[in-house]
């Protein structure tokens, strides 16, 4: 794994989800920061018994701490300095798949940039049982304390494989026997009848604008479009992700 984070040498998470969600997993987290004033709910309170039980420190302190760290950004009270996030290497995420057990349902995001977006579809690709998400080194969105945020935890629990070059990953998953569809409007077939849900595949999102690269959709062996029955032309990147992960997911459980 590599590490990527704000400052090079820690990781900022904040929110009560999302740093519950981090110690939940096991990941090692340096110390937690509690507003010293916020009620104490029940989530709050598993978040500290999580810390207790993970020996790690909780220090109370004024909000305006947290408001400084969390750069003011929504935080709850609540904010976690962390290792670094773990980007995975392709090959450990690949050799991970393929030790589930089950075909490969993976998410490559081709070029979005709203932090908003990456955050909505990693905690999509949790939930819906996706054994990854890769994601381009340049020009693109990549791990950062308001992704974690949006993610609301995913992040936590769910492998971000960070590569080059997509169109190359591509051509890497079909010699591993993995699909590629890619999701476009123009695609020729609709996402109902798309017949690849049950196979190994990876599901490619393009970017808020453009949608899909050229190199992407020449490299996909699907194009699939969502019907679009009413007046709107197309719907966002990430909600888009999401119905398409849960058609997936319908479709494999109706035959598990």
């Amino acid at each position: 794994m590599t590490e990527g984070g704000r400052s090079g040498n820690q990781r900022i998470v904040y929110g009560v989800q999302p740093v519950r969600e981090l110690l939940r997993a096991g990941s090692q987290v340096r110390e937690v920061l509690l507003d010293r004033d916020r009620s104490r709910s029940e989530p709050v309170e598993e978040l500290l018994a999580l810390a207790a039980a993970g020996g790690v420190r909780v220090r109370e302190v004024a909000r305006s701490d947290i408001d400084h760290r969390a750069e003011g950004q929504v935080h709850q009270g609540v904010l976690a300095v962390a290792v670094p996030f773990p980007y995975w290497d392709l090959g450990q995420l690949l050799e991970r798949t393929r030790a589930a057990g089950d075909p490969a349902l993976l998410v490559a995001l081709d070029g979005v940039t709203d932090p908003h977006n990456l955050g909505s579809v990693a905690r999509t690709a949790e939930a819906a049982g996706a054994h990854g998400l890769i994601v381009p080194e340049r020009r693109a969105a990549n791990v950062t304390p308001l992704v974690e945020k949006a993610a609301a935890g995913a992040l936590a629990h769910l492998p971000v494989a960070r590569v080059a070059n997509v169109g190359n990953t591509l051509i890497r998953l079909r010699d591993e026997h993995i699909w590629s569809i890619g999701l476009d409007a123009e695609g020729t077939t609709e996402l109902h009848a798309c017949d690849l849900f049950t196979e190994p595949f990876v599901l490619i999102v393009g970017s808020e604008g453009r949608g899909l690269g050229r190199t992407s959709q020449l490299h996909c062996d699907l194009l699939v479009r969502l019907p679009m029955r009413g007046r709107v032309g197309s719907l966002n990147a990430s909600v888009a992700a999401a119905v398409s992960m849960y058609e997936a997911r319908r479709r494999r459980d109706s035959v598990a």
